[in-house]
């Protein structure tokens, strides 16, 4: 009688970790099931389905897991920091590094996990676009906070320079998944950090002449 061997065991936490950097690297619809299950040690089909439900749910329990984890120390710097602009340089530092992690994808997984979509899968691009959303109205929150507490003009434009920051945020991104040196990304923070002392510069009074 032939004896059967054990059948394999399951991490479901190891294999959601495997399965963040396959979508990460290579976007939701880039990364097939079959590729999910290679990248999750070779997990039958049945038993993906059994722990995950289906491709859509483990990629936003993966988001979710790349937010709480690697995207964390991002988010961490808004209220960490005693400043606005400290909290700004501080979250594109935070950027860089989580963009260039080794033996990590490069890039942000918000940003590059789902960008475009075909027609069915709309619903997971409006998903992340929802979470860059949410991050860029947390910046801007910090910059409201800092327009209180009298660091920042009270004219400031928050939402915009938000989305200046984000951009930069997204373009960094980007900059990191195309092979970008570190020195370059680095650059790219200090130009920002100069462009951020331009837009927050407190306009001085002029003095009245006397009558």
């Amino acid at each position: 009688m032939t004896r059967r061997g054990r059948p394999r065991e399951f991490n479901r936490e190891d294999a959601l970790w495997r399965a963040m950097q396959a979508f990460w690297a290579r976007g939701y619809e880039g990364a097939s099931l079959a590729d999910l299950q290679r990248a999750m040690g070779g997990i039958s089909a049945p038993s993906f389905y059994a722990a995950f439900g289906s491709k859509e749910k483990l990629f936003r329990e993966a988001v979710e897991l790349y937010s709480r984890t690697l995207g964390a120390p991002m988010m961490r710097t808004l209220g960490q920091e005693p400043t606005a602009r400290g909290a700004i340089e501080a979250l594109l530092q935070a950027a860089v590094a989580a963009f260039t992690k080794p033996g990590l994808p490069r890039g942000c997984m918000l940003v590059l996990g789902a960008m475009n979509n075909t027609p069915a899968n709309q619903n997971v691009q409006d998903y992340l676009r929802s979470l860059r959303v949410r991050r860029q109205k947390s910046i801007r929150r910090r910059l409201e906070r800092g327009v209180a507490e009298g660091e920042l003009p009270p004219g400031l434009d928050a939402p915009s320079l938000a989305s200046f920051i984000t951009t930069v945020i997204d373009g960094l991104a980007i900059q990191a998944r195309d092979g970008a040196a570190r020195k370059s990304l680095d650059f790219s923070i200090r130009c920002a950090i100069l462009a951020w002392e331009a837009a927050t510069r407190k306009k001085a009074h002029p003095h009245r002449r006397a009558s």
